[in-house]
């Protein structure tokens, strides 16, 4: 009888010894098999999630016209932990700046624009921009004209002692005229601006000429004659070119001349103001009168700003009031017999500010004075540019906000203006944790400084008002075009400063736009404390909503945080913040002066970091508030992109798009530039970021990887 039970026992135990040996070799072999398995399936289940969660490449058509452009400008054979500049920009050498490339590609989108075939209402903004814009380019018409449409307005101005007809009008109804009706200032510049103090409300501005003659302090007196010498033709050809009597039109060129030397021997740089506190003074148009009794202060500016109400004891803000006295014995002292040369000189002066109006002669004569300046003064030739870009340019000026609206549905989508938006946010969010961590700033200053920055509004692509129907598409009564190009060039400019003086008058709840919308350029408002990103400068290759996030946090982004950054500039100044650590904020910014006074100069001639410190620091600033924003985006989104064939990590790929923002030649730097060269603005940043060392494996001790960094954001 058998057991209720029995044990199992393994397959070989009572088999041959041969079939044990058999069965042993298979169950290895099949253990073997089972694990190759598990790892061939570990390795594809790998790659699946690598490819899934790592950068992938993008294959949009914006980032391959971004990778046709970095390509293009990138050099590999430069080391870039010695000189990313030359290793981003070394193949960039002749090309323009990027901000320029922006710009000339807005041009392009507003010439499109204006030479698309369409219907408007009759006497409408679009219809009268439009119309403006046809007889700029009509030149077969401009050139029939000749010099008659310039002779009457001379002839409106009372005529011209070197013409026969001539009514010798009072010096101050000429200027008053002048600056009236032509919108020239031949002694001084006068414009709206915002007040100094709270509100801000819009002020009149009475600040130094602007002169044409590149006139610099340090020039060799050489240098100096031969420019007036050049200068001296030119007012010549002028006097010719309208039929006056050579011996005349030189004694009068001559007097012109003369004046313009001693008034440019008149004016200070601005530090040289700053230093001896005389940069702004807010005095009344009768207290002026008495400073400077040679312009008749109040009927000029009453007929250059009616309809606004003017009195003697208005304030106005004057710039450099030891300039309006100087200048206004100049013109006392001129004796009796040559005070019918002073309307002469300002007739001269006019019709080269007028000469891109006029025919080709004295467009001409305009653009070799020009060539022969920039060789004296040993600057490089500026190309010939096409004539459709000046009338682009000046149909902006003059319909702004009729174009307004037509560029930015065009330049600057919903989608393109939201993703923006958030880009913007993520770095704000960066400033304000980063400014937690400042060792220079104490807990008062901090809660200030965040509240500074919650508060702060942000305007992009167009004003408001730039996309309200019934604005953008208001009528232009006052502008009269016709029948001469150059009457209808003046009645846009009357029209324009009509526009701005009535805009003044009106109590106006939003910031007031200090670019168009097609402008490049970004910047802080301090009175209304709003910082603006136009339309223009959202674009590629800063910025595309189909871009690497990596590029637009590297490029858009770091012009954002530098943006931001201004908002702090009064606690950088000397006393401006005196709750601080002074002694590590002064030990901060002596130390990012040094560093950057340390780097080879890559071409410029001269440094002065006192001079571009407050840009220096917005440059490093700016730079790591975006890494930061970049770094934090890349913890919570996954599926970032990168460009094929480029070679560089989605980090590398950030920093290459920062420098790509700074690619422009080397050039001397000009005394009142605040801003570094551009390897300096590329190679101090970097060189204050550990993570860019980390992230191109620069060895300790090399230029882009120093020792000690300075710690002041």
């Amino acid at each position: 009888m058998g057991t209720l039970w029995s044990q199992e026992r393994p397959p070989e135990e009572g088999q041959p010894p041969w079939q044990s040996r058999w069965w042993a070799r298979a169950r290895r072999l099949l253990m073997a098999a089972l694990l190759l398995g598990l790892l061939l399936g570990s390795f594809v289940l790998l790659t699946y999630i690598f490819q899934s969660c790592g950068p992938r490449s993008c294959e949009r058509p914006a980032c391959g016209h971004l990778l046709s452009h970095y390509l293009a400008s990138k050099n590999t054979s430069v080391a870039p932990c010695t000189d990313f500049f030359s290793f981003a920009c070394g193949n960039a050498k002749g090309t323009s700046d990027p901000f320029q490339a922006l710009a000339e590609e807005s041009r392009s989108r507003l010439r499109r624009i204006l030479e698309a075939p369409g219907s408007w209402h009759l006497g409408s903004g679009e219809e009268k921009a439009f119309q403006f814009y046809n007889s700029c380019m009509d030149t077969g018409a401009i050139e029939a004209a000749g010099a008659g449409p310039l002779r009457q307005v001379i002839e409106e101005l009372g005529g011209w002692l070197l013409s026969s007809n001539w009514t010798s009008l009072d010096f101050n109804r000429t200027l008053s005229l002048l600056m009236s009706q032509y919108g020239h200032f031949p002694f001084f510049r006068a414009y709206l601006g915002p007040h100094p103090t709270p509100p801000h409300t819009p002020v009149i501005q009475i600040d130094q000429p602007e002169f044409d003659i590149p006139f610099k302090e340090e020039q060799e007196q050489k240098i100096y004659a031969q420019i007036m010498r050049e200068y001296l033709t030119y007012l010549n050809q002028l006097g010719t070119l309208l039929g006056g009597d050579p011996g005349k039109v030189q004694e009068h060129a001559y007097f012109s001349i003369s004046i313009t030397s001693q008034l440019l021997q008149l004016l200070r740089p601005l530090g040289q103001q700053r230093a001896q506190g005389k940069l702004i003074q807010i005095v009344t148009i009768d207290r002026l009168q008495e400073m400077a009794p040679a312009i008749d202060w109040l009927s000029c500016l009453q007929a250059t700003f009616a309809p606004m109400s003017l009195s003697p004891s208005q304030t106005v803000v004057v710039h450099d009031l030891d300039y309006l006295t100087n200048m206004s014995q100049l013109v006392e002292k001129q004796p009796l017999s040559y005070r019918d040369f002073l309307p002469s000189h300002m007739i001269f002066g006019l019709i080269d500010t007028l000469s891109p109006a006029l025919d080709s002669k004295f467009q001409e004569a305009r653009r070799l004075l020009s060539q022969k300046l920039r060789e004296l003064t040993e600057r490089p030739p500026v190309p010939a540019r096409p004539r459709w870009m000046k009338c682009v340019e000046d149909t902006g000026d003059f319909f702004e906000p009729t174009l307004a609206p037509l560029f930015v549905r065009e330049a600057f989508s919903p989608s393109t203006q939201s993703a923006a938006m958030d880009l913007f946010g993520a770095i704000k969010d960066a400033l304000i944790a980063r400014l937690r961590r400042l060792p220079w700033m104490d807990e008062e200053t901090w809660r200030k400084a965040q509240d500074r920055v919650t508060q702060l509004q942000v305007e992009m692509g167009a004003p408001e008002w730039a996309m309200e129907p019934a604005l953008a598409r208001q009528e232009y009564g006052d502008v009269q075009l016709g029948p001469s190009f150059l009457q209808s060039f003046l009645s846009a400019v009357r029209s324009r400063q009509a526009r701005i003086i009535q805009s003044s008058l009106q109590p106006s709840p939003h910031h007031r736009w200090q670019v168009a919308p097609w402008g490049d350029n970004a910047y802080y408002s301090t009175p209304d404390h709003v910082v603006v990103f136009p339309a223009g400068l959202l674009q590629p290759p800063f910025f595309h909503p189909d871009y690497p996030r990596a590029v637009n946090f590297g490029a858009a982004g770091s012009i954002m945080a530098r943006e931001l950054l201004r908002v702090f500039n009064q606690l950088l100044l000397p006393g401006g913040c005196p709750a601080c650590d002074t002694r590590a904020l002064e030990g901060a910014l002596l130390c990012l002066q040094r560093h950057y006074a340390a780097f080879p100069l890559h071409g410029v001639t001269s440094f002065n970091g006192s001079h571009t410190v407050l840009e220096n620091a917005a440059d490093v600033g700016g730079l790591a508030i975006a890494l930061q924003a970049y770094n934090k985006l890349l913890l919570s989104h996954h599926g970032e992109t990168t460009l094929p064939k480029l070679g560089l990590t989605p980090q590398q790929l950030f920093f290459q798009s920062y420098a790509q923002v700074m690619c422009k030649e080397h050039s001397t730097q000009d005394f009142q530039d605040t801003h570094s060269s551009p390897a300096l603005r590329v190679h101090g940043p970097l060189s204050s970021t550990p993570a860019f060392a980390r992230h191109f494996h620069c060895p300790r001790g090399a230029l882009l990887n120093p020792s000690q960094r300075c710690q002041l954001w």
